[in-house]
């Protein structure tokens, strides 16, 4: 006697939950900010930051190396750090970062290149 089967199950709509809910309005909130839309409810605050001049030199000195051996355990170029020293360029952006955290935490840096490579 061939088996019989089970009828398949009418599929139905995901039930919508709190945190859905919530999340598309956000989403959808999100786009529209994106869009240059107003949104109710945000606020968007302007700050405003000094680009103070990084003393790379003082930096590297404070910590006993030389310029090719800063260079090597940070993974920056030699020339990078040479012109940052002469004034030729200044360091931005993820550069400028990296030289804060150097600057404050040289020992996290060093653990996390450690861990990266």
């Amino acid at each position: 006697m061939p088996k019989q089967s089970k009828p398949k199950a009418e599929k139905r709509a995901p039930k919508s939950t709190a945190a859905g809910r919530a999340l598309l309005a956000s989403l959808n909130q999100a786009l529209a900010y994106a869009r240059g839309d107003r949104v109710p409810g945000v606020r968007i605050t302007y700050v405003q930051v000094e680009r103070a001049p990084v003393d790379v030199r003082a930096m590297r000195q404070r910590l006993g190396l030389s310029q090719s051996k800063f260079a090597m355990r940070f993974g920056f170029t030699p020339a990078t750090v040479r012109n940052w020293e002469q004034g030729r360029t200044q360091p931005d952006g993820p550069a400028r970062v990296l030289l804060a955290v150097i600057a404050h935490h040289p020992e996290a840096v060093e653990d996390a290149l450690r861990k990266a490579g």
